[in-house]
């Protein structure tokens, strides 16, 4: 995962010779909130959750999640808990079960991040959200300051308008801080009329860190999977690069396209769609959680060509369908096991890899596995243990 995250954050070389603008347009990103990823330029960090299914034969990616606003860090540090337990301690030396302690990769970031700022001191860390966000994900938001503080830092929770200066210093809700770990988006900034440059021009002037910038926004649309699938760009790529990128990444195009490439030749692009409608899910290009997707499987297909012809004027994918193997899921009060479907999410730190947590959900016909959504859907941690295939995991 870590490698196609690299591939992610080239792209603007690999395919537009540099030119963030002309990546950023292929994205539909333009206007105030291209000006946003553009006011803090330089690479991108390499952070992010690679969202996959395991299809029975191998993992295959759903998206890619770049950047500090992506959720599930403190899901892959409860391993710690559970180990607290005797019983299932016992269990654990008895099979030499490990885990990759996410939260420590994380820190480690975030104290590289702020050595401009702090030197070899302890940052402060303000988490910042958009406006109103702090309430709306209120548990989130408590097990990842919770996670911070257990991990030796001090932590200020606030929204974009609780973000002020006095004398040099940023505040957030009154308190100084070092680092603002950004969890607010450009589209929402846009969206909302928010203002953070305060943010923007102390991190400039090297008084405070954002993490992430605004530029690890335009990696994590979906439309970048397109360009690392689409035909046209296959040269950009080595003969190593395109097998990963044929192992991990299911068919994804862009819904502006007139025509695409299929097994050599060149097919209408909607009149494909429609033909193979239960196997293909449209998908927008920014949207998070399930919102605004489309399965092909799950609609008419008066509602699905109608979906197309909407989609075609730009922002959205069509994916090829990936049916997720089941697992089972031993009941903890009956004892009874069950078929689970489950998301699989795996973290890339600057560091490499970094843990990985789990969705899942009873066995479904649904497309999403959300938390939110579903009251039946759990999260769990990852162990691992000796004889992994680790290649297929990271």
């Amino acid at each position: 995962m870590t490698e196609l995250l690299k591939l992610l954050t080239e792209l603007p070389d690999r395919l537009f010779d540099g030119d963030l603008d002309r990546f950023a347009a292929a994205l539909g990103v333009t206007g105030e909130l291209r000006e946003l990823v553009r006011r803090l330029p330089g690479p991108p960090s390499l952070y992010g959750r690679a969202d996959l299914y395991h299809d029975g034969t191998s993992f295959k990616l759903l998206e890619f999640n770049v950047g500090s606003p992506l959720g599930g860090t403190p899901r892959a540090e409860t391993c710690r808990y559970l180990l607290r337990d005797p019983h299932f301690r016992r269990f654990a030396e008895e099979h030499g079960l490990t885990y990759v302690r996410t939260g420590e990769h994380v820190a480690q970031a975030l104290r590289a991040a702020a050595e401009p700022v702090t030197g070899a001191a302890t940052p402060v860390i303000g988490i910042v959200e958009s406006a109103g966000g702090i309430e709306r994900h209120s548990v989130s938001f408590q097990a990842i300051s919770g996670m911070l503080r257990w991990l030796g830092f001090e932590v200020v929770l606030g929204d974009t308008g609780q973000v002020t200066e006095d004398r040099g210093r940023v505040l957030l809700r009154g308190k100084p801080i070092d680092v603002a770990l950004r969890y607010f988006t450009g589209y929402e900034l846009v969206a909302g009329g928010q203002d953070v440059e305060v943010l923007l021009r102390a991190h400039e002037e090297k008084r405070v860190v954002l993490w992430t910038t605004m530029l690890s926004d335009l990696f994590t649309s979906k439309g970048c999977l397109a360009l690392l699938s689409e035909e046209r760009w296959r040269g950009s790529f080595s003969e190593e690069e395109r097998r990963l990128i044929d192992r991990l990444l299911p068919w994804t195009r862009t819904l502006s396209s007139e025509h695409v490439t299929i097994d050599g030749a060149e097919v209408d692009l909607i009149g494909h769609c429609l033909a193979h409608r239960r196997q293909l899910i449209v998908k927008p290009f920014a949207e998070y959680g399930g919102a605004g997707i489309v399965p092909g499987w799950e609609v008419s297909a008066g509602e699905w060509e109608r979906c197309l012809r909407e989609s075609r004027g730009g922002g959205f994918v069509v994916q090829q369908r990936v049916t997720p193997r089941t697992e089972p899921v031993v009941d903890p009060l009956s004892g009874e096991i069950q078929e689970y479907e489950a998301v699989w999410g795996v973290f890339v730190a600057p560091t490499g890899y970094a843990g990985t947590q789990i969705r899942a959900a009873p066995r479904q016909s649904r497309a999403v596995i959300n938390m939110g959504a579903q009251r039946s859907a759990r999260a769990a941690p990852v162990f691992e243990y000796p004889g992994d295939h680790e290649g297929q995991a990271r």
